[in-house]
């Protein structure tokens, strides 16, 4: 009889102790895909960060008495580069206060006929219109993992595992106030 109990106390450990082991295991992944998504943002941002340059040198020789609008890109620019690997909330304003004067730009633009047929004008706008997707995309992707990773850690009984092995909730990627309902970049 003592042998019986035993065999079935062991059994229990061992199915606690696999059940830790793979909530835990399950945890790691999840955290380690809000990572890379969060790492796959910053490589479409800086692809973004990456055309302004070119494009406010094109708009320059068309309109370089926008000086303001141009000054404006590029100090948005160099906040959202140095917001590069900040907290996701201070990244994201810091972008939606490119992509508001990225749309001044482009707005600026919209007055110059002979700027809107510039051949490099338009291979960069498009450029950054298909980066503009790829961020979107890649946003979603990451709210998604969080969204999976931030429920398993408030689940029961995976909280308990959470707990123990020190995961926290991961912060989402949310769009500024102002960037909200409305697009800001148009093409």
């Amino acid at each position: 009889m003592v042998w019986i109990v035993l065999g079935v106390i062991a059994l229990l450990v061992v199915l606690v102790l696999g059940w830790f082991i793979a909530t835990y295991n399950r945890l790691v992944a999840q955290r380690n895909q809000v990572q890379a998504a969060g790492a796959q943002i910053d490589v479409q941002l800086k692809r973004r960060h990456d055309l302004i340059p070119n494009l406010v040198e094109t708009v320059k020789g068309y309109a370089a008495h926008e000086r303001g609008t141009l000054d404006a890109v590029v100090a948005a620019r160099q906040g959202a580069a140095a917001a590069v690997g900040a907290g996701r909330a201070e990244q994201a304003a810091a972008e939606g206060v490119l992509t508001q004067s990225l749309g001044r730009l482009l707005a600026v633009a919209e007055a110059y006929p002979d700027l809107k047929a510039n051949q490099n004008f338009l291979a960069l706008q498009g450029e950054l219109a298909v980066t503009e997707d790829k961020i979107a995309y890649s946003r979603q992707f990451l709210n998604s993992a969080v969204q999976t990773i931030n429920t398993t850690i408030q689940s029961v009984p995976s909280n308990l595992v959470a707990g123990i092995g020190g995961f926290r909730p991961a912060e989402y990627f949310e769009a500024a106030d102002d960037e909200r309902g409305s697009v800001s970049v148009r093409f």
